[in-house]
């Protein structure tokens, strides 16, 4: 029997530039959840954090580019295209009326659910998707600040199985050695240091994608 409901994980980020620690722990959260698709939804950024030469067009070039090396995931445009400050609320509100026969799984890192609470109408984003969380080696859920534990005393669930019994609503922290997520790679690496490699000559050929790393060196990107 054919699904009716279809698992669409959302990856967002201003992705300046995207690199493979973007890429490969998303990849690995599509595979452990079964997910149908990965929509990779680049950030506008304020005029005055903007990196000089490089343009909002040509970062969704690089999200285009890397989503080229994997069929199950698709670049969405939708938040560039948006005037004013872009919140991660009314991204999940247009993207349940343009999938209403879906789940949506919003992926970030640990650092991400630690401000969680901060976020613009937090508790609408949990009426409107689940989180799934790629934590980090080690990490201790007792060490968590009172108001992320108190979200995941409400929240949390245990499984993926668990997670896909309800639409909505559900935090489900993720195992940090899932399976096909390479562990040579710094999963923390920021796309910052990879500007400031950049900016130094130095080589990014095992963190970025070679199509993306092409665009960048054939455009002087980031020099």
């Amino acid at each position: 029997m054919q699904r009716t409901v279809n698992d669409i994980g959302i990856l967002g980020g201003t992705f300046n530039p995207i690199h493979l620690g973007h890429t490969l722990p998303a990849k690995a959260v599509a595979e452990h959840l079964s997910l149908d698709k990965v929509l990779v939804i680049p950030a506008s950024i304020p005029p005055h954090k903007a990196t000089p030469n490089v343009s909002a067009k040509q970062r969704a070039t690089m999200v285009k580019l890397a989503c080229e090396s994997e069929s199950i995931f698709s670049c969405d445009e939708r938040e560039l295209h948006r005037s004013g400050y872009s919140y991660t609320v009314d991204t999940l509100k247009e993207l349940a009326l343009s999938y209403p026969n879906s789940r949506l799984y919003f992926i970030m890192g640990l650092d991400s659910l630690l401000t969680f609470t901060q976020w613009h109408k937090y508790q609408e984003i949990l009426s409107l998707c689940h989180l799934v969380v790629n934590t980090r080696p080690n990490y201790q859920l007792e060490n968590l600040n009172h108001a992320t534990q108190i979200l995941l005393n409400e929240h949390q669930v245990s499984d993926v199985h668990a997670l896909k019994q309800k639409k909505y609503g559900g935090i489900l922290l993720l195992p940090c050695s899932l399976p096909n997520n390479e562990k040579h790679l710094n999963i923390n690496l920021s796309s910052s240091e990879i500007r400031q490699r950049l900016i130094n000559k130095q080589s990014c050929q095992k963190l970025l994608n070679p199509k993306v790393l092409d665009l960048i060196n054939k455009n002087m990107l980031y020099r």
